[in-house]
């Protein structure tokens, strides 16, 4: 990363937590658009102190925001959790505590933090979202919260494919599994399925096939003890199928599962499925079934208003370049102004590219 300064993270810290989860993340992580404000490395405070009601505060208040995000997207919930992390979470990480009090604090403020960067990525604040992770990641190696550690970890995983940096992406996948050798068979499906995405993208198919049947038979364990709502779920693992099969050149069947993803996601996570039903259409024009595409891209304008999510904006934005061409195909043509009538009329906040917080 470029101009580091004496207090940033991803040199002073998080680089010198190797030894205690995975040497695989030191590496330089690119460079992405913006640096931002990081909570400070700050001394303890003798005259206030905090127990487990501020700990299970924290992580309360992080669940109701990590559900505005699923349903509103990243521009709306993050404001909220960038001001909590200021007003209430950088007091509590300064205040006295017992040791075991303390180190719940600095995962759940770990976990916060991971939670704020996702949304920036979302937002499409690249620059900001890999600041967030990088504290997430020095207050998670701080905490010795393994699952935090690799969650974000594989954060920027996601955020580095996304990008179009592939081997960094997968190196960042590799690593989070590293740092998770006694992970429960979920989050080894969480971890096994971004490591097969970022696989087929690097053009490495073996690693591919071999990271998503882990996948595929880590949720069957998954599944049989109980049905997943709110962590990594079938949905997810169709969605990371579909990717490698995509990236592997069979696009039918990548349609397939993107479909059976769709019929899977509970209606909750409005954010994603906007995403994915955008994703949905661009692969079925892709093959030349336009009046399908058409149909999937009307339900992602049924929704789209909902949410303010720079990834969301950018499928918008694809539909209408992708259906130019087509202006003369009557369902495509009704499509594409229904498109410019929506941007015409979105909220200023969304033209504008989102807050600054």
């Amino acid at each position: 990363m470029t101009g580091c300064t004496p207090s940033d993270p991803s040199r002073r810290s998080i680089l010198g937590a190797v030894g205690v989860f995975s040497a695989a993340v030191a590496m330089n992580v690119p460079a992405y658009a913006e640096a931002a404000d990081r909570i400070e490395t700050v001394k303890r405070d003798p005259h206030t102190r905090i127990g487990q009601g501020e700990v299970d505060a924290l992580a309360a208040m992080t669940e109701k925001i990590s559900d505005l995000d699923d349903q509103f997207g990243g521009r709306t919930a993050r404001p909220l959790a960038a001001a909590f992390l200021v007003n209430t979470i950088a007091p509590h990480l300064k205040a006295d505590a017992p040791e075991d009090v303390r180190r719940a604090m600095l995962s759940a403020a770990a976990d916060h933090l991971y939670l704020t960067g996702y949304m920036a990525m979302d937002e499409r604040r690249d620059g900001l979202a890999q600041s967030y992770y990088l504290k997430a990641l020095e207050l998670a190696q701080e905490a010795r919260d393994h699952l935090t550690y690799c969650t974000t970890l594989r954060g920027m995983s996601v955020m580095a494919v996304d990008l179009g940096h592939s081997r960094v992406s997968l190196r960042l996948a590799e690593s989070a599994s590293a740092a998770a050798p006694q992970a429960g068979p979920r989050m080894v499906a969480f971890l096994a399925g971004q490591q097969a995405h970022a696989a087929a993208r690097n053009g490495d198919r073996g690693t591919a096939l071999a990271k998503i049947g882990e996948a595929e038979r880590a949720m069957e364990r998954a599944e049989s003890k109980a049905k997943a709502f709110g962590s990594y779920d079938p949905s997810s693992l169709a969605y990371h199928v579909a990717q490698v099969r995509y990236e592997l050149g069979d696009k039918e069947a990548a349609i397939d599962l993107l479909e059976e993803s769709d019929r899977l996601r509970h209606s909750v996570y409005r954010r994603g499925r906007v995403r994915h039903l955008g994703l949905l259409a661009e692969r079925k024009l892709e093959v030349g079934r336009l009046e399908e595409a058409c149909g999937h891209w009307r339900q992602m304008l049924d929704e789209y208003p909902h949410v303010q999510s720079g990834r969301c904006d950018d499928r918008f934005k694809s539909m209408l370049v992708a259906l130019s061409p087509f202006r003369r195909h009557p369902h495509a043509r009704d499509l594409y102004d229904r498109g410019r009538a929506t941007r015409a009329n979105a909220p200023a906040r969304r033209r504008a590219g989102g807050t600054s917080v």
